[in-house]
């Protein structure tokens, strides 16, 4: 894929970047030689390798799973106007 000056002015202008003559004709030959490397990732072969998610080995650490109340009940009803065992008491609206 190769990268022309209209389209580097078109990205600059998308990402709302001020662009000069001088540096879209810059940028177009960074922008090619960024792409060719990205093409040039795409022939390594990897085959067989295992993804990684950090470059030293790892375990990940995990909580337990567990379903509470949070401990915080009486704390979260504490101003409501009225409550009954934790739970919020509002007037019936459907008659």
């Amino acid at each position: 894929m190769s990268v022309d000056i209209d389209t580097v002015k078109r990205v600059a202008r998308l990402a709302r970047i001020a662009v000069t003559e001088e540096e879209a004709g810059r940028m177009t030959g960074e922008l090619n030689t960024i792409l060719g490397f990205v093409e040039q990732l795409g022939e390594v072969n990897v085959e067989g390798v295992e993804p990684m998610t950090s470059v030293i080995p790892m375990a990940m650490r995990k909580r337990q799973d567990g379903v509470t109340d949070g401990g915080k009940a009486a704390d979260i009803v504490a101003n409501a106007p009225a409550t009954e065992d934790n739970f919020f008491l509002v007037p019936k609206v459907v008659e």
